[in-house]
């Protein structure tokens, strides 16, 4: 941990170059996994330990161990390493029957989306997932198609598959009803959809990039533009202006622009 630090130190003198005012986040070493929304901050580490950022400190949260969690205005949802889904519900996590997930988000209009372990697509209902409060089983709509990745924000939803295209959707919050799939320039393995708008992927190599010329009456953009970053990233959020980024070795940063 003291090479760590001495790193993140060095780090955080070159990381104002780029655009974005990078800087060590607060530590939870290795982590896996991050996500951003509605101001809030939440991750995984590798032995599947799930965080909540106060302030400075992460503050272990639940029971249940996560191997994916999300935060948004549907609240806070992950999945266990058994594909098993939760909602964070008075102090802890409450087992979600009627499907089984490999990684869901919260970051929509109210509305959860996710994908299964044999990437076919889901959605439930805004009303649903707002209102569950007790373990119980809900029905989920399912999407044509197939995702290993799948995320949605102000202007639509935006997937992954397994040949790495990058794929945009609009998603009707209150039926799950879907514009049909459109497929984008470019290449990635992870996708991020910020409650404003904005857009980013992860390619398979650990470069990042951002979605430009995202707009109401364009929502999936016009481009990509490169964040230059000096470490491999694996996972990225973003919420409020704040970029959040887990590299593959499991430091966590944060940037501003």
């Amino acid at each position: 941990m003291k090479a760590v630090a001495t790193f993140l130190i060095v780090l955080n003198l070159f990381s104002a170059c780029y655009g974005w005012t990078c800087r060590a986040a607060p530590q939870m070493f290795p982590a896996a996994q991050i996500d951003a929304g509605q101001g809030k901050v939440v991750m995984t580490d590798r032995k599947s330990n799930v965080f909540y950022l106060s302030g400075s400190t992460w503050v272990a949260i639940g029971t249940v161990d996560l191997k994916h969690v999300s935060v948004g205005s549907a609240g806070i949802w992950g999945v266990d390493s058994s594909d098993k889904v939760y909602k964070f519900v008075a102090g802890d996590f409450l087992r979600v029957y009627g499907l089984d997930l490999k990684q869901a988000d919260a970051g929509g209009l109210g509305h959860v989306v996710g994908v299964s372990n044999d990437d076919t697509i889901h959605c439930l209902k805004s009303d649903v997932a707002s209102s569950y409060k007790a373990v119980a089983t809900v029905s989920w709509n399912n999407l044509p198609g197939s995702l290993m990745y799948f995320s949605c924000g102000l202007y639509g939803c935006w997937g992954i598959n397994f040949n790495f295209q990058i794929f945009f959707t609009k998603i009707t919050p209150t039926t799950c009803e879907y514009s049909g799939w459109k497929l984008i320039d470019g290449a990635a393995s992870m996708v991020e959809v910020g409650a404003d708008g904005n857009v980013f992927v992860v390619n398979s190599a650990g470069n990042l990039f951002q979605r430009s010329g995202i707009t109401a009456s364009v929502p999936d953009g016009t481009g990509w533009v490169q964040i230059p970053f000096c470490l491999a990233v694996k996972h990225v959020s973003y919420d409020l202006g704040h970029l959040w980024l887990v590299t593959k070795d499991g430091l966590i940063m944060q940037c501003d622009q």
